[in-house]
């Protein structure tokens, strides 16, 4: 078995943010995403088909959802529906936003 680290490989600000597979099974993904000074597209809604459990490692970010917007710090947490339409408004960026992400998969 190897170890491996959740803050290693951290690149600084760019166009692109950066996605990492952590692990995927036939039930469960889990990812690290890196935000810096990110945000979804104008317009742009996630809809996603499966549950989603998200937590916020490092910096602030704003998620937005059809009825409020919730501000998000290090730290945070919280479980995303499957079908439940939301968008990422603001992600800081000193320091960058390091999110954790599991997926429940069907």
């Amino acid at each position: 078995m190897e170890v491996d680290n959740i803050f290693a490989q951290i690149t600084k600000a760019s166009e692109e943010e950066q996605f990492n597979l952590i692990f995927k099974s036939p039930n469960c993904r889990i990812d690290r995403i890196i935000s810096a000074g990110h945000s979804s597209p104008k317009g742009f809604w996630y809809d996603q088909e499966n549950d989603e459990f998200i937590m916020l490692l490092q910096g602030e970010a704003i998620l937005e959802f059809e009825d409020r917007m919730v501000n998000l710090k290090a730290g945070d947490y919280m479980h995303i529906p499957k079908n439940c339409k939301h968008r990422v408004e603001k992600t800081s960026i000193d320091p960058v936003c390091i999110w954790l992400c599991v997926f429940d998969i069907d």
